[in-house]
């Protein structure tokens, strides 16, 4: 596979999946055509590297796919200047892209052979504003808060208090909230006093497991 070729399956990507689904927003675009999804991927899905699902990474989690990764940074309206806590580093692919949206990324991954991956991938492609731990994500990483944005790359079953008291005022988190085996993606924006709620689609992702998620 040249790099030509991943080019061409990256701006495929954005060109059949994201912008007839309606993913408009020119820095989301952008960043979807500059990162190079295929070195966060398993060697055996290569060829699958920007395709229209998600993919096995290992340690029973996945990759999302595309759309759905490109829905919820989308959602989260980044200006660029936002300090964001991603909850479940995975493969470490949606972390890029906030990387390239934010200011400062805080990334949480309870699996540490995911954490290391993600890692030495998120370094070798240059990225310098990204911290990870190894932790309960459900929980969040307190001593970083408040973010500007929460984004939860697992399903919650309920709302997920912990995160939301890491919340900003004005602050906006995305989460798959639901049952085992379906969720609603929910976006929730804080204010002073209230939280508002708006679901966004169904989806069907990953447990979080935690002591604020579901039990192992």
């Amino acid at each position: 596979m040249t790099n030509q070729s991943y080019e061409e399956m990256r701006e495929n990507m954005v060109k059949k999946q994201l912008i007839p689904r309606g993913i408009s927003s020119p820095t989301v675009l952008k960043a979807f055509r500059r990162i190079e999804r295929h070195k966060f991927v398993p060697t055996g899905s290569l060829n699958s590297s920007y395709a229209d699902h998600p993919l096995p990474i290992g340690e029973g989690q996945t990759i999302s796919q595309p759309y759905i990764v490109a829905l919820m940074t989308e959602s989260l309206g980044l200006t660029g200047s936002e300090k964001i806590l991603e909850v479940g580093t995975g493969s470490g692919y949606q972390t890029a892209v906030l990387a390239e949206l934010g200011s400062k990324i805080y990334s949480v991954e309870r699996v540490p052979a995911l954490a290391d991956r993600a890692g030495k991938t998120l370094r070798e492609s240059g990225y310098k504003n990204i911290e990870i731990d190894v932790r309960d994500g459900s929980l969040g990483w307190d001593e970083h808060a408040p973010y500007d944005a929460i984004i939860v790359t697992a399903s919650c079953p309920g709302r997920p208090e912990a995160l939301l008291g890491q919340l900003s005022s004005g602050g906006r988190l995305i989460a798959p909230i639901g049952g085992a085996f379906g969720q609603a993606l929910t976006l929730y924006r804080k204010h002073d006093k209230t939280i508002d709620k708006r679901e966004i689609c169904g989806c069907v992702f990953v447990p979080l497991i935690g002591k604020e998620g579901w039990e192992r």
